[in-house]
């Protein structure tokens, strides 16, 4: 015991205490790089590449997955520009004008244009003994042959209104 209070015996003393320090310290450390050895292996899979590899090989991934995501955007851009022209030349406005000619025969005008205001106007006459259909074609707007009031009124009924579905007006001359 003696030897442990002189200066021998004392610096003897520190440098195992710090040796057991530096044990502890080791311990400590080596399961903080087990766990993020477990953490990068949960990461990085079993492949032997370090994080860097990995980084890269993932923004590479992220680039990839870019390009083909302003691809197909491209692309679908340019289908539904083709379906917009496609629903432009569609029937959008539709309307029925009823009158009554003659006292005992019922008649219809019906006009189906699309945005443009082109498309047709079917007029109908409907008797007991006999039906006649008549079908003028609009470009515009306007017909090339002489529209009747009541063509006229259902073409002005369907660009009235924007919503497809209306009731029918009614009319006696």
């Amino acid at each position: 015991m003696d030897d442990l209070t002189t200066t021998p015996g004392i610096v003897a003393l520190a440098a195992g205490g710090l040796a057991l320090v530096a044990l502890v310290w080791i311990i400590v450390l080596s399961v903080k790089l087990r766990r993020l050895r477990a953490g990068q292996r949960t990461v990085l899979g079993d492949a032997e590449r370090d994080l860097v590899a990995h980084a890269a090989a993932l923004q590479e991934a992220f680039v990839q997955l870019r390009d083909w995501v302003e691809e197909t955007a491209a692309r679908l851009e340019g289908r539904m520009a083709a379906a917009e022209d496609r629903i432009d030349s569609c029937v959008a406005y539709t309307s029925v004008v009823r009158y009554d000619a003659w006292g005992e025969a019922s008649g219809h005008q019906s006009s189906l244009l699309d945005p443009h205001r082109s498309g047709v106007v079917v007029s109908s006459i409907l008797h007991r003994d006999q039906a006649r259909v008549y079908v003028k074609q609009v470009r515009e707007g306007e017909s090339e042959l002489a529209l009747s009031p009541e063509e006229q009124e259902a073409i002005e009924t369907a660009m009235a209104e924007a919503a497809p579905a209306r009731p029918a007006a009614q009319r006696t001359p």
